[in-house]
């Protein structure tokens, strides 16, 4: 079952960044990183109540997670999507996969006991070669195709930077010690949908034009992919541990390159793939990995699921 869960998961957050794609035809960016919050916030809160869980009464929890709610959800679910409009969904999945690097260097500045190993900052290092290698400089000139796309793969950068950023201050404050998981990604979430509602009406503008894949696309991004998953990843990293569960890091890119490629027909440049290889072995270094000794690096399937994304 567990392992059943584990695919699950792996297939869910590697194909997000394929179902936004599919949302982007019929809604405009700030729309589907609305519509996806939403709808994972309203799924976490079902299953809340369902299983009788109780809110936080702590104001310091909430006033953290609300800080964790806008650079784990808000930001990156709407730097995802603007990006998305001119980087394949495949790409973005693969730049998704730098959120360990992101999350280690946070860590550097926010919690002051979490320095940077020599063997952690080899890893790093090799992680931002993963990325030049991704960006492929030498096409920047003579492909304007490839040129249009940087300010995405920028903005891609800044969505696993701010997962960083939320992850490391999960860490820093100890946000929600002593709570249930799933409370906690309820409220982060339900604080992110009710902070992106209330600027809707100002930058979630644009026409609407939805067909059944489009509103397909939706649900499965929102209730599965922001929503249910969590509880699914929750259940492996309380069977599995956090370390063994947060290796599905190393296959959603696989997920959602091959969704990019084979259903969307997206194009894919020989340096995406090495680059992304080269990032992961960045992350293997950093982790302990290639020593043999595992340290877990905090990263979104592991610790929080309500991002993807996811």
């Amino acid at each position: 079952m567990n392992a059943l869960l584990y695919v699950l998961v792996a297939l869910t957050w590697g194909s997000s960044f394929f179902f936004a794609k599919i949302g982007l035809e019929g809604l405009a960016p700030q729309q589907v990183a609305t519509v996806r919050t939403v709808l994972g916030a309203l799924t976490l809160v079902v299953v809340l109540l369902a299983t009788r869980r109780r809110w936080p009464r702590e104001r310091r929890v909430w006033g953290h997670l609300f800080v964790v709610a806008v650079f784990l959800n808000a930001v990156p679910s709407s730097l995802m999507a603007w990006a998305e409009q001119t980087v394949p969904s495949g790409l973005a999945s693969i730049y998704n996969a730098t959120t360990p690097i992101m999350t280690l260097l946070a860590l550097a500045v926010l919690v002051p006991s979490e320095r940077l190993s020599r063997r952690q900052l080899g890893g790093v290092v090799l992680g931002i070669a993963g990325v030049l290698v991704l960006v492929g400089p030498w096409d920047l000139v003579g492909d304007p195709a490839v040129l249009a796309t940087v300010p995405g793969q920028v903005a891609l950068l800044g969505m696993t930077a701010s997962y960083g950023i939320g992850l490391a201050w999960l860490r820093r404050f100890g946000v929600g010690s002593g709570q249930d998981p799933t409370t906690v990604a309820t409220v982060q979430l339900t604080l992110a949908a009710l902070l992106m509602l209330l600027v809707a009406p100002v930058i979630a503008t644009g026409p609407v034009d939805l067909d059944w894949r489009i509103v397909a696309a939706m649900v499965a991004l929102g209730a599965v992919g922001t929503g249910l998953a969590y509880a699914w990843n929750t259940r492996l990293v309380g069977a599995w541990g956090a370390g063994r569960a947060s290796t599905v890091t190393y296959l959603t890119p696989v997920v959602g390159v091959a969704l990019g490629v084979l259903v969307l027909g997206e194009p894919l440049r020989w340096n995406e793939p090495v680059g992304g290889l080269v990032v992961l072995l960045g992350i293997a270094l950093a982790s302990g990995v290639l020593r043999g000794r595992r340290r877990v690096v905090p990263s979104v399937a592991a610790t929080d699921p309500a991002v993807r994304t996811r």
